[in-house]
């Protein structure tokens, strides 16, 4: 039985979250990634929602968890790690990429070391957002508490180092969309902040208050992604009665670009107030939406249906391995309803690591 639309709204207010870190080159190209002797970061730091969670929700009592099958099905042993695709993230291949090492963990993962988390790890959290509300809906980790797990690891590896690990480490961070997401489907934030636009202003006023946090804790190298194009997402076009077609919904499409232009400026100011820092915004919504209008040109066979199920609601809890799955999620640009494919993470890893990462080498 399919489930109703109030049930996937729940769904979406708990881990509707939309690829990030694309770079602004219209097509991916692979590109051969930096060598470890061409750089001096010690490691990579990631904060934010799904996209950039590699586990860290198994341990909690959340809908938002991707730690079943077929999560997994194309991750080294077929594993389910709670990350939210088929097989790696963006961050694994950013890592791999630097010479660091081959996955980027959870920081919450069993049996992780101090040793193992000093050379990167993930605090972010699926389903969490700039505003607390959103994580506390959904009953994952804000924002504000990845921080404090970050300075929690400072604290465990120790003065003098971890005050070098900080300083000289890349921060990776994608959060917004969920906020953003659940303002347009559920707008408990309305009475407070009566237009997307207003709310907007918050969440970015917020994230440079959260940036500024991470700079006094060390962080000078930051890449901080926009939003993605919304009304592209397989589910929001099923719940706008727009159906598996190849049509964007404008308006939610629009919020995003209005978002976006404003982050970039947010973004350029907290950087020239921040001595040493450098902090790059990376445009995720033009690369994504060019593969979700032009398919072919990424060698996608299917854009607008996840590979889970009927590929136009499930995701998380409700994509689960008792239901059809296709052949080749390669083909696919989603696995999910929201959630990109290994395949997608691949291509829009392969051009921040040709045209962000360069730009914190020395």
């Amino acid at each position: 039985m399919a489930p109703s639309l109030a049930t996937v709204a729940f769904f979406l207010v708990t881990f509707l979250l939309a690829s990030r870190f694309a770079a602004d080159a219209a097509a991916p190209a692979p590109a051969p990634g930096p060598s470890g002797a061409g750089h001096d970061m010690p490691a990579v730091f990631a904060f934010g929602d799904s996209t950039m969670d590699p586990g860290n929700n198994n341990r909690l009592s959340t809908l938002a968890r991707a730690d079943h099958a077929p999560y997994g099905r194309d991750f080294p042993g077929g594993v389910a790690t709670g990350r939210f695709t088929d097989g790696k993230l963006i961050t694994d291949y950013i890592v791999s990429s630097l010479g660091i090492k081959d996955l980027l963990p959870a920081y919450h993962a069993n049996g992780l070391t101090v040793a193992d988390a000093a050379t990167g790890v993930s605090f972010a959290s699926g389903g969490s957002g700039l505003d607390d509300m959103t994580a506390s809906n959904a009953m994952v980790s804000t924002f504000g508490s990845q921080i404090s797990d970050f300075q929690e690891l400072l604290g465990h590896i120790g003065a003098p180092r971890s005050a070098e690990i900080a300083n000289k480490s890349l921060y990776v961070i994608s959060a917004g969309t969920n906020d953003v997401t659940m303002y347009l489907l559920l707008p408990f934030r309305a009475t407070d902040f009566p237009t997307v636009d207003q709310y907007s202003d918050y969440l970015i006023s917020t994230l440079q208050s959260y940036i500024q946090s991470l700079y006094k804790l060390g962080a000078r190298k930051l890449m901080v992604s926009g939003l993605p194009p919304l009304g592209c997402l397989p589910v929001q076009k099923s719940l706008q009665g727009t159906g598996s077609g190849s049509v964007c919904i404008a308006e939610q499409n629009e919020a995003a670009e209005r978002y976006n232009g404003k982050l970039k400026k947010a973004l350029a100011t907290v950087e020239a107030s921040s001595p040493g820092a450098k902090i790059a915004y990376v445009d995720i919504y033009t690369p994504l939406k060019d593969m979700a209008t032009q398919p072919k040109k990424y060698g996608f066979t299917q854009v607008s249906l996840g590979c889970c199920g009927s590929g136009t609601m499930e995701m998380g809890a409700l994509c689960t391995s008792d239901l059809p799955q296709c052949q080749s999620p390669s083909q696919y640009m989603f696995f999910d309803s929201v959630h990109p494919t290994q395949t997608t993470y691949k291509a829009l890893a392969d051009q921040i690591v040709k045209s962000h990462v360069p730009l914190f080498m020395n």
